[in-house]
């Protein structure tokens, strides 16, 4: 029988049971990193297995790296909840888990009899974490996909040059966020239920977590009446923050305040332009963006993205190249972040990105390889029947 993953963990989270009824990203993600702080974790998958599994390319040895980039230190049960044995193995899972999380559409959980108030009856300690799109009341019936999200939150409004058509993020952003909001609440419930011994539901959303995600363009909207729009690479409020060209590419300047304008002036050696009275200020410097951009343009024109990005670095002054994904690991590398680790044994070992929070004494651990499609089937079943001793 093999190790469960989290039996040898020192992880703040050792000991914890999740029952993860989620698929594809937001759920996932949020049960990778609660893994990656020592529980233990059980995906339960369909006969055919987490949609993200089929989502090619790109591709490891014939896996998607999607669905390896998510699921890291898990156990995998295939179960179908239509059959009757497997509805009571999923029961008896969710009756041990200190943590249940999914995100099927509203009530879909409760057509099996594993609904917050289906599990809370026999098991009124858990945690319960439910993840929509859209919420349980009149977006019940929308599925969650957070492309959807994007479109209908405002993001792809402001997404885009100013007159190109708007455009989706690099990534699925809100199912991100939502994991790590999931998270959140998940670990403010059990420390509630430290306190009190009672578990609750913790409900979180697509939608919501994109309306507080796009903090300064959703407050201009709620607080400022006002509808932001796309303006590429630049800032509504602040000016210089994009990247602007250089000799043989582009470079993000950054000043964020009077002291950073001063030494950018500084180093691109225009002093002269801290004392004109247009650029004084950042509200200022913003109003007046048209025509002070040209002036940091020009000296910029006479060096490489990399001469200058070196003299930033060397006074301290916020800003940097523009990189590819591989460039951005080799330059966190380069800073000793370690951003790669490898999960599993030598038959199969996967690169995976180191989980980003770092503590001093009960670090995150790395146990296992992203599992296989029912791998742990019988692990788990033997130690819902008792027969595991090797699991608290």
């Amino acid at each position: 029988m093999s190790q469960s993953p989290s039996s040898s963990s020192t992880g703040p989270l050792a000991g914890l049971v999740v029952a993860d009824f989620s698929r594809i990203l937001a759920g996932p993600y949020a049960t990778m990193l609660l893994a990656d702080l020592g529980a233990r974790v059980v995906k339960v998958e369909s006969p055919g297995g987490d949609d993200t599994r089929s989502w090619m390319p790109p591709v490891r040895d014939g896996e998607s790296t999607y669905y390896l980039g998510v699921n890291r230190n898990k156990q995998s049960i295939a179960l179908n909840l239509k059959d009757d044995d497997d509805l009571a193995t999923a029961r008896a899972l969710a009756d041990r888990a200190d943590v249940l999380i999914e995100n099927m559409r509203p009530g879909g959980m409760a057509r099996f009899g594993l609904g917050h108030d289906d599990v809370a009856a026999t098991n009124p300690g858990v945690v319960y974490a439910s993840i929509t799109g859209f919420g349980t009341a009149g977006g019940a019936k929308l599925p969650g996909y957070d492309l959807m999200v994007q479109g209908m939150s405002g993001l792809m409004s402001l997404t885009g040059s100013p007159d190109g058509p708007p455009y989706r993020a690099g990534i699925s952003v809100f199912d991100v966020m939502t994991g790590m909001h999931a998270v959140i609440g998940i670990l403010a419930a059990l420390h509630h239920r430290d306190e009190t011994g009672e578990g609750q539901l913790v409900e979180v959303n697509l939608l919501s977590s994109a309306l507080s995600g796009l903090v300064n363009q959703s407050s201009a909207a709620v607080a400022g009446d006002v509808t932001p729009t796309r303006m590429g690479n630049a800032h509504p409020s602040l000016f210089p923050y994009e990247p602007l060209p250089t000799k043989d590419g582009e470079i993000i300047v950054i000043a964020g305040n009077d002291g950073q304008f001063r030494l950018l002036c500084d180093v691109l050696g225009v002093p002269e332009l801290v004392d004109d009275e247009r650029f004084a200020s950042s509200d200022l410097r913003t109003e007046h963006r048209d025509e002070l951009q040209p002036l940091l343009e020009a000296p910029l024109a006479e060096h490489t993205t990399d001469e200058w990005f070196d003299r930033f670095r060397e006074v301290g002054l916020p800003g940097g190249p523009v990189w590819t994904v591989p460039q951005g690991v080799a330059f966190a590398t380069e800073l000793g972040l370690d951003p790669v680790v490898e999960v599993g044994d030598d038959d199969r070992r996967i690169p995976s990105v180191r989980n980003p929070i770092r503590f001093s004494d009960t670090p995150a651990g790395y146990h296992s390889a992203p599992p296989l499609l029912d791998e742990h089937g019988d692990d788990v079943r033997a130690w819902l029947a008792g027969d595991d001793e090797d699991v608290a």
